[in-house]
């Protein structure tokens, strides 16, 4: 390796980075957005879909029903805006994780219910919950992990984060900057 390349290799891999979080970002917003605003008007469907998974008390799937969608768009703003992008990634793997084991408790149970993911809820056809649970598994997963991603990694391209916060490393245009360097010398003393 040239001696030129070695110092953009580090920036490099924070850029690409930085991209993958953004599409996280913008994914997962889409998704919250969507969710909450199928669900925001029609809160007593979002209650009956939360009762659906028979797991909480009625009081408490009450309560998880009319707060979900509230949440959901909290989330959703606060990662399309790249505003405490770390805090919505959390919170987006967390809901996800609920998602998942919701699901997958209410497929190993016996019961046929729609997600009430995306609106509606409420019992279906047992062989059309069968054929939606693996998908819906699958792709709540493929979300966590979208989640998971931007915690560890959160600071992206046009977000608030950078605005507020400085702007981070794979920003920044020092050639000289190579992170393997600093912290093989940092070890060393």
């Amino acid at each position: 390796m040239d001696e030129a390349e070695a110092p953009t290799a580090p920036r490099a891999r924070r850029s690409i980075s930085g991209w993958i979080g953004l599409a996280a970002r913008v994914v997962l917003a889409v998704v919250w957005l969507w969710a909450s605003l199928a669900k925001l008007p029609h809160l007593e469907e979002s209650v009956l879909a939360v009762r659906g998974y028979q797991l909480l008390p009625y009081p408490v799937a009450v309560l998880v029903g009319y707060l979900l969608p509230m949440l959901e768009l909290v989330v959703g703003i606060l990662l399309i805006l790249g505003l405490f992008t770390r805090f919505a990634g959390i919170m987006s793997a967390l809901l996800m994780l609920a998602f998942v084991i919701g699901i997958a408790q209410a497929w190993a149970r016996g019961l046929a219910i729609d997600c009430g993911c995306f609106g509606g809820g409420g019992e279906i056809a047992l062989a059309e919950a069968q054929a939606k649970y693996p998908w819906e598994l699958a792709r709540d997963a493929a979300l966590m992990l979208l989640g998971l991603w931007l915690a560890w990694r959160p600071r992206t391209p046009f977000s608030l984060d950078d605005k507020l916060f400085g702007e981070p490393a794979y920003a920044t245009d020092d050639a000289d900057f190579d992170d393997t360097a600093e912290l093989e010398e940092e070890h060393l003393r």
